[in-house]
């Protein structure tokens, strides 16, 4: 089914096979309508994690319920404080039509629940609706009596869910609305040139736009941009243990903060010191690669794996990051690899312009319009993945092929996990680090002079620092000066020119020149211009890292199938706020980790992230990638909870219309008598009790009020007595 509003993999990936509706599991069609969901609707990468990662609990979960022999995550258990209780699922005879059909009730009712007031709710219902139709279910069928039927237990697999998402922490009941956090400084309103309002450059300053459009494409009212979940680090987590949790407090509220990485560099605007000085270094790194975001320039570069990625060692120090990020060529120390080793031919060289490889990279990964975030746009790549034909359904690349149905949820509960982990971990450090965007601190640096030398006018201490060709000092006579030399002494940069250049996106690209510092854009809509959190740390390294981990760790292979994975992008067709680019170009990755280091590095190009706050992010999603697998494995294997069982007899859900739950110390046969409530007799059945629990079929039997009776023993010795209602 192709969707209306996501992004299909039929033209995010050049190498996607179409296997039809019909070959992708029920958990595959629907994980694409979370997707659609998603890109219809606000872009809340916390919230959306999070749907991403209950969706898929809600099929895992009822694949397994059916399994026999796999446990449950949520349904049956206690988590987080929240309990939740299931009577004996009953026995089908097709269990994978029980399996798809309880998957696909799950699913619906969560979306028809979560986007009721996304922008573009009506339409997705619509879609989602003809899903249903065409698997042969009835979308209005809402019993949650789950001993009924696999669709009752997938509504009640549903709305057992969302009574958990309501006590998670996530504030949902109120719409996921900040309870305590307030940011420090004041708007900046960005249509004004420099940032003269800014209270402290290390901490997070809302931006002023005219008209917001977030990166969905759906306008934001009021002009000023919210931060989005500063307290996401209270959520609770998948596979996140307390030991790896610090709680800070500040002005009396709890700050949950997994995978501490510990402050980044601050600004010094009082004094040169070494911290302050790498604060600059990082921000100048993202005014310097600014100026590379121009296809005319004449710089060309072999963008294949041959040249690009395999990176052997990250730097986990300011002082190396000088070695790791090129300063003033772009990109990073990786060297590439010589060879195919799925094919075991030389990768080929493709020469491209290193502008147009660096605009493709920033729009790439943050998804354009109709995004489904970052979270989401990993699960689009795995999804990609498995729709190769050289892929072998072998968990960790051993033991037996699984079918595509257990091989999706399975992977889908490690992937939503991990991602819904590392929303919790990135927006907790990002609420209480509360560091600021380069869109606020190269503006707010530049308002305050140069810092490279006292003898030169408006020199500041927290100023910016001169790089010649770069970063310059506006002299008499230059261009920028000013009608009555107003200008004279600011800042100027070798940068992107911004939006103010662009008359026709369809036609026109901004192109690279001298603009005063004041006036510089990162490499975004005029109506985004930079997401509305903290920049530390990256949630796009720290997303994609992990997402990178656990796609190696379910395949047991680092590589995409075949040895590469691709995208293309055609000439002028594939930015969406400028022309570009301006020759075919195709992204390569050999590997998961090398398309997730590319990622790390567009958000710099884009002009979003400094080093500082992509580096801790590949780190903490090195961690929590395999955390998440092995987390979910555990799962896999069903631990007998209900052994021991003891107390009296229990028969629910009572009144019922077709099967009712029986516990009693009992095991094996036991014979039962149904009478009607005045004592005539209806019918005999044997019970099969299996860890002190059976079911009860009253489906036969006409609505009213009976006395079923229990018998032991040749002689038929009562054993229990109990009223039930069939209505």
């Amino acid at each position: 089914m192709m969707t209306r509003f996501t992004i299909t993999l039929a033209l995010i990936f050049t190498l996607h096979q179409s296997f039809g509706q019909s070959q992708h599991s029920v958990a595959r069609q629907w994980n694409e309508m979370v997707l659609e969901a998603i890109s219809g609707d606000f872009a809340r990468p916390t919230v959306h994690a999070r749907n991403l990662f209950h969706t898929s609990v809600a099929m895992y979960d009822a694949w397994a319920l059916y399994n026999g022999t796999a446990d449950t995550y949520l349904i049956g258990k206690k988590i987080h404080g929240f309990s939740s209780t299931i009577a004996a699922v009953p026995h089908p005879t097709n269990v994978k039509a029980a399996q798809e059909e309880a998957i696909s009730y799950a699913v619906y009712r969560l979306l028809k629940y979560r986007f009721a007031k996304s922008p573009r709710a009506e339409l997705l219902f619509e879609d989602i609706d003809n899903l249903m139709v065409s698997l042969g279910y009835d979308p209005s069928y809402t019993s949650t009596n789950y001993v009924c039927s696999p669709a009752a237990m997938g509504n009640f697999i549903a709305q057992t869910i969302i009574d958990y998402g309501l006590q998670d922490g996530s504030n949902e009941a109120n719409g996921y609305k900040n309870q305590y956090y307030e940011p420090v400084n004041p708007p900046m309103p960005v249509s004004i040139p420099g940032n003269a309002t800014f209270v402290d450059l290390n901490r997070w300053q809302p931006l002023q736009i005219e008209q917001i459009i977030d990166q969905s494409g759906n306008p934001i009212a009021g002009g000023v941009q919210p931060f989005l979940s500063p307290e996401w680090g209270n959520v609770a987590p998948f596979s996140l243990q307390p030991s790896e949790a610090t709680v800070y407090n500040r002005d009396g509220h709890d700050y949950i903060v997994y995978h501490d990485p510990g402050p980044p560099a601050y600004l010094d605007t009082s004094s040169i010191n070494p911290i302050s000085e790498e604060f600059k270094w990082n921000h100048e790194l993202v005014a310097v690669w600014s100026s590379m975001l121009d296809p005319k320039d004449g710089v060309l570069w072999d963008i294949s794996p041959a040249s690009i990625g395999n990176i052997q060692s990250y730097p986990d120090n300011f002082a190396d990051y000088h070695n790791f990020y090129d300063l003033e060529n772009g990109g990073d120390n990786s060297h590439g690899r010589p060879l195919n080793p799925k094919t075991g031919l030389p990768y080929t060289p493709q020469i491209v312009p290193r502008g147009d490889y660096a605009r493709v990279l920033a729009e790439f990964w943050a998804d354009g319009p109709t995004s489904a975030t970052p979270p989401g746009h990993w699960f689009e790549i795995w999804n990609y993945v498995n729709d190769q034909p050289s892929l072998v359904r072998k968990w960790r690349g051993e033991g037996p092929e699984l079918d595509a149905l257990q091989w999706d949820v399975k992977s889908y509960l490690a992937l939503g996990g991990a991602m819904h982990d590392v929303a919790i971990t990135a927006w907790g450090i990002k609420g209480w680090y509360d560091s600021s965007r380069p869109v606020t601190s190269i503006r707010g640096m530049a308002e305050l002079g140069q810092s490279s030398d006292p003898n030169l006018p408006n020199y500041h201490p927290g100023g910016l620092p001169l790089i010649p060709g770069f970063i310059e000092m506006i002299d008499a006579g230059d261009t920028l000066a000013g009608a009555q030399g107003e200008y004279i002494g600011e800042v100027k940069l070798l940068a992107w020119r911004g939006p103010n250049y662009i008359s026709n996106p369809a036609t026109d690209d901004a192109g690279v020149g001298w603009i005063r510092a004041k006036y510089w854009w990162s490499y975004q809509r005029p109506t985004f211009v930079s997401p509305p959190f903290a920049g530390y740390i990256s949630g796009h390294s720290t997303y994609s890292r992990a997402g990178a981990e656990v796609l190696t760790a379910i395949t047991g292979d680092p590589y995409f199938p075949g040895g590469m994975g691709t995208f293309s992008c055609p000439k002028n067709e594939y930015l969406v706020f400028e022309d570009g680019p301006s020759e075919s170009l195709t992204l390569q990755w050999a590997t998961y980790r090398d398309a997730s280091d590319q990622c790390s590095l567009s958000r710099i190009w884009g002009g979003i992230h400094p080093p500082m706050d992509d580096m801790p992010g590949r780190f903490i999603g090195m961690e929590i990638g395999p955390e998440a697998v092995a987390f979910a494995e555990q799962f896999f294997t069903k631990t007998d909870t209900t052994s021991g069982y003891v107390g009296g007899l229990n028969i629910y859900p009572n009144p019922a219309n077709c099967l009712m739950q029986v516990e009693y110390v009992w095991e094996g046969k036991m014979p039962v008598d149904v009478y009607t409530r005045d004592g005539r007799f209806v019918k005999s059945m044997d019970l099969d009790f299996s860890n002190n629990r059976t079911l009860l079929d009253v489906m036969d039997l006409t609505a009213g009020v009976y006395v079923v009776v229990g018998r032991y023993g040749k002689e038929g010795k009562k054993v229990f007595e109990e009223k039930v209602v069939r209505y």
